[in-house]
């Protein structure tokens, strides 16, 4: 029985050997092309690489010689938004000036913020869409030149309706700054965006506290009231004679300082235009398309709904803080006066400590800790509002807790989605909008509703909704992925490393039990 075992065992081997006869050429030859197959995708993977390291070094070196340009927009979009504080700012110490000056009383002026309002919402969408198709630094420029002249020109104003006319221009070359200088911020810095634009907003809320003290303390003082009431009935309209008569109206001189300080600033973005090299156009020419997120639409829109609550809650409480202190609280005027200052001085300095916290912490961060801080404080106002310490206590920590929430939520989406001019100019609309109706439906409903703390329910329902929101926006922004993505190179690099071998070969199970591969020769 062992002859014909090994007979079987032979005849097996013979077999596969005539088969290995057979395609040993073809095998030997299939295996070389795939040898050569793997070496030719691993030279275009090194090439790719040498490509994108030599790309890397010279955007690197050009990065390194244009530093210093960075940081030169940055201190100008800075000067920006402190004159942009400024101009929006100074007119509430000189609204009785300005009343005067257009012969008016103070109740039939106050559509000028109206204008102004509506004037912003324009620019915000002008702005929008110029930034896609013109030089940002042009814009800029020519928006705060605009701004400029009109703040010059607001003194020489005589008759309401031309007020009314330069306040909607300054209104909207002020959106133009501001959808560009957020726009330009962004797109400077990218990932590091998020100390500067808490610096670029410190720079707004510093020029808003410093308007007041140049309109009063360095040009308000004593007026001649007989002065002012013959140069408001003596109708002049001769630019000579109006200025003459800023003898009697010296705050309107805070006008000039402010539109000159805002000339001196667009000189920056002039020049930086002039003298700005080919490496930032380079740049752009070579770089990817931005890759929008999956949920691009719905993260914009709820970031909308988002700003509009923040800043309209914002606003109402400055502007209605001093009113509910003196009329529901019974403050002297004198201590209702600190409080609304407590406000916005803690929304300044905590804006001026968000630069550095910025540099530390991530900007979903920075937004839940103040969502969590204005919940907090509003809910305290809301329990205790006739209580002094707790108002005095949770004003201070409610305008610390609004100081980082825009610049970050700006900071934050541009992980996720780019932030282009059009998407800039949709979110300032909605802050825009909140400023305009937040406040005025608060006024209405105080005139209707006596004796209750709508200013700290109006705070408490607005930090409750944004803290709604912001999960519902953070989960859409997961779920669409960050921007981040490796270089092709390496991943064209790594793709031809690990790349499983075709599945060509066929595994063959040999007999061991043949003492001799040559068996069949010697049988022969």
């Amino acid at each position: 029985m062992a002859q014909p075992m090994d007979i079987a065992a032979k005849h097996k081997h013979v077999r596969f050997a005539a088969m290995e006869d057979e395609n040993d050429d073809q095998g030997d030859d299939t295996l070389l092309d795939r040898c050569k197959d793997k070496d030719r995708r691993l030279n275009i993977a090194f090439s790719n690489l040498k490509r994108s390291s030599r790309a890397a070094g010279r955007e690197s070196a050009e990065e390194s010689s244009a530093g210093g340009g960075r940081w030169l927009t940055t201190a100008a979009l800075c000067a920006s938004f402190l004159g942009l504080g400024m101009s929006i700012a100074v007119i509430g110490p000189t609204f009785e000036d300005l009343a005067m000056n257009v012969h008016k009383n103070i109740s039939n002026i106050s559509y000028i913020f109206a204008g102004r309002s509506a004037g912003y919402i324009a620019g915000s969408m002008l702005g929008g869409a110029l930034l896609d198709c013109m030089n940002p630094y042009l814009l800029l420029g020519l928006s705060m030149l605009l701004t400029a002249l009109g703040m010059c020109a607001i003194p020489l104003c005589r008759q309401a309706l031309l007020l009314t006319g330069f306040m909607a221009c300054i209104g909207i070359s002020m959106g133009i700054l501001d959808t560009g200088g957020n726009v330009l911020a962004l797109s400077t810095w990218g990932e590091q965006a998020g100390p500067h634009m808490q610096a670029l907003h410190f720079s707004f809320a510093a020029g808003a506290l410093v308007s007041p003290v140049i309109a009063q303390l360095l040009f308000g003082g004593s007026r001649n009231t007989s002065s002012v009431a013959k140069n408001v009935t003596a109708q002049v309209h001769s630019p000579v004679k109006a200025i003459q008569s800023w003898t009697a109206l010296r705050s309107m001189w805070a006008y000039v300082v402010i539109g000159l300080f805002v000339f001196l600033s667009a000189l920056l973005f002039f020049g930086m235009y002039c003298c700005a090299t080919g490496s930032r156009d380079r740049a752009h020419s070579v770089s990817e398309k931005p890759q929008v997120a999956k949920y691009h639409t719905a993260i914009v829109v709820l970031l909308f709904l988002f700003f509009f609550a923040y800043v309209g809650a914002e606003v109402a409480y400055g502007s209605f803080i001093f009113t509910f202190s003196k009329d529901l609280v019974r403050l002297e005027e004198a201590e209702a006066a600190g409080i609304n200052t407590l406000f916005w001085g803690s929304f300044a300095a905590c804006r001026g400590l968000a630069i550095l916290l910025a540099s530390c912490l991530f900007p979903g961060t920075l937004i839940t800790l103040s969502l969590v801080s204005c919940c907090i404080s509003s809910l305290l106002l809301s329990l205790f509002p006739l209580h002094r310490a707790v108002l005095w206590a949770g004003t201070g920590l409610y305008g610390a807790s609004m100081a980082a929430v825009f610049p970050s939520g700006l900071s934050w989406v541009e992980q996720y989605t780019p932030v282009t001019g059009h998407t800039a100019a949709v979110l300032v609309v909605g802050a825009a909008l909140g400023e305009m109706v937040l406040p005025v439906l608060l006024g209405f409903l105080m005139g209707r509703v006596s004796g209750e703390p709508l200013l700290m329910y109006q705070a408490l329902a607005c930090a409750i909704f944004c803290s709604i929101l912001f999960p519902a926006m953070y989960r859409l922004a997961v779920a669409s992925g960050s921007r981040t993505q490796g270089d092709d190179g390496d991943k064209e690099f790594y793709q031809a490393l690990l790349q499983p071998e075709p599945e060509d070969f066929e595994v063959f199970e040999m007999d061991t039990s043949l003492s001799s591969p040559n068996w069949d020769d010697h049988r022969e």
